[in-house]
């Protein structure tokens, strides 16, 4: 288990240098999503080929719906999530696009039977206040735009793709990432080829953030993704995921010098404590159950 924690948070911080990559590849935001689910799926491609592993088609057969689903919600996600970015502020699209997290935590109850504990709910609270004192400002001056429903669009997609993954058993983590990721690069493909206009056109400059973001941010970080969340509870998957943002602004900080307010710094400290005390509670109470019975 704590291994499966270790992968989810070191993923989570791969994601949270995305709009740090991005930034410096002059490409559209589809253009930016069609080239990191290619350079991805072709990098887990390889990784699966030269591992001699072998796919399982009878397992992915049976399990065809909710592997496409969540590929298809992933692609599509990303798709209105840039939108958003373009159209509103990266923060506010961000706050929007975590409220996914917030939904899988509200039907996990029904559709993987957890229990809501108490824990968990001041957790959830606590890195909520914290979302809004970081992104607050931004959302109550854009209002209701379009923009804004594309991020609420890409948080539905969000939690769609997280509830769609967890119903995936028997396979190997990267069988997951890379049937999920070749069909989110369909679905991007699709849409890059109806909005698209005139040609697409790649200077040498862009290369090499163009690869680090396929090859590291995508392929690594998607495999380190789906291979661990299979082995959490969706709500701790949901109340970790809020350490992508964090770490997006803390890197935004360091390496852009955009610097926090004091209002945004006292709201990373509720996120990480928020997620701190939704899990190592949980941890700590196991503890000294086992301790009590001599278990280990």
């Amino acid at each position: 288990m704590m291994k499966s924690y270790v992968k989810y948070i070191l993923s989570l911080l791969i994601f949270g240098s995305n709009g740090i990559v991005a930034s410096y590849i002059l490409l559209s935001s589809s253009e930016i999503v069609l080239s990191r689910t290619i350079i991805g799926s072709l990098f887990l491609g390889l990784v699966f080929i030269f591992g001699r592993k072998r796919p399982q088609f009878q397992q992915i057969k049976k399990q065809w719906f909710y592997l496409l689903g969540s590929g298809i919600s992933m692609g599509l996600s990303w798709i209105f999530l840039f939108e958003a970015y373009r159209l509103t502020s990266v923060s506010t699209a961000t706050l929007v696009y975590y409220c996914g997290p917030v939904i899988v935590i509200a039907v996990a109850p029904f559709i993987f039977h957890e229990k809501m504990t108490i824990n968990k709910m001041i957790g959830i609270i606590l890195v909520a206040v914290g979302m809004v004192l970081v992104n607050g400002s931004d959302f109550l001056t854009d209002g209701m735009s379009w923009g804004l429903m594309c991020g609420i669009i890409s948080a539905l997609l969000y939690a769609t793709m997280i509830i769609s993954n967890k119903k995936v058993v028997r396979l190997t983590g990267l069988e997951i990432t890379l049937v999920q990721l070749v069909t989110a690069c369909a679905v991007v493909a699709v849409y890059t080829l109806l909005m698209h206009k005139g040609t697409i056109s790649i200077s040498g400059t862009n290369i090499i953030p163009i690869l680090f973001l396929g090859v590291v941010n995508t392929g690594v970080g998607c495999y380190l993704y789906f291979s661990s969340i299979n082995e959490l509870p969706a709500q701790s998957v949901a109340i970790c995921s809020y350490i992508d943002p964090l770490s997006a602004l803390v890197f935004s900080a360091i390496i852009l010098n955009e610097h926090l307010s004091m209002v945004q710094i006292v709201g990373a400290f509720l996120i990480f404590g928020g997620a701190a005390f939704g899990e190592l509670y949980h941890f700590r109470k196991n503890q000294i159950f086992n301790a009590n019975t001599g278990i280990f």
